[in-house]
């Protein structure tokens, strides 16, 4: 654990992600621009600088969770916090907007990866660095029901998270609408889906990967354009999430290369 100048503690969690414990500790982290995940705070404390905490927490867009005393006692390393307890990003986040400004720099069609329930930081990090190797522009999470960046995520992708933007977003949903606008297509993995070897996955594509458990919500599903299945041949049914999306990625490539792109 090291103490902060501002009199605040920070420690790291088994998963590495940054703990900040303290108001002024917690303030000072979003007035520094470090990227908070989410914000803990003592449910019905209302003074001036929780006040503060709140405001800074809902303009960048951080989940905000109220709570009991008894729980903040579970989360907190110090015993120190004042009521107070954030998550911060071992990375900063990126914006989608960076991901295409990338591939009209690079004079290539966009080639995003949009994950869909993946908790694992393991997956999301060998996802990040398949994205890499497979020269996709970047990767969007959500900003709910999914692993940040932590350190864990970092070290997995063995340092493509310093070349790959990925963006936070709060709706999937809404993210996907844009983005067709913007002339993407959309493939979904799943297992039931025709089979990616029949699929044309040239052109502007982002490719869509739900967790080995749960898969793709519906609403996500429904918004895509194609749904694409692996073939199997053996007598397990699944693949992990990230050797699904490492699959599909380098179909995109195969094609792109076939048809000269």
């Amino acid at each position: 654990m090291q103490e902060n100048r501002n009199g605040g503690n920070e420690e790291k969690r088994k998963d590495h992600t940054l703990v900040i414990e303290g108001r002024n500790a917690v303030l000072e982290a979003f007035r520094s621009g470090r990227t908070i995940d989410k914000v803990f705070v003592l449910d019905g404390c209302q003074d001036g600088p929780v006040r503060t905490i709140v405001r800074e927490a809902k303009k960048h867009d951080a989940i905000l969770n109220f709570v009991s005393k008894e729980r903040l006692a579970q989360l907190s390393e110090t015993g120190r916090h004042q009521g107070v307890i954030a998550y911060a990003a071992a990375y900063d986040y990126s914006d989608v907007e960076d991901m295409l400004n990338l591939a009209a720099e690079r004079g290539e069609d966009p080639f995003l990866i949009l994950l869909d329930n993946i908790e694992d930081p393991h997956n999301l990090g060998a996802i990040i660095r398949t994205a890499n190797i497979a020269g996709a522009h970047g990767v969007i999470i959500p900003k709910r029901r999914a692993v940040g960046l932590t350190a864990t995520v970092a070290k997995t992708s063995a340092g493509a998270l310093n070349y790959t933007p990925v963006a936070k977003v709060t709706n999937l949903v809404r993210t996907m609408e844009d983005l067709k606008k913007r002339g993407l297509w959309f493939v979904c993995a799943d297992m039931d889906g025709e089979s990616m070897y029949r699929l044309n996955l040239t052109g502007p594509v982002c490719l869509v990967i739900g967790s080995e458990g749960e898969g793709v919500s519906r609403l996500v599903k429904e918004n895509c354009d194609l749904v694409a299945g692996i073939p199997m041949k053996g007598e397990i049914n699944s693949l992990n999430a990230s050797v699904a999306a490492g699959v599909l990625a380098y179909e995109v490539v195969r094609q792109r290369i076939a048809s000269g792109h």
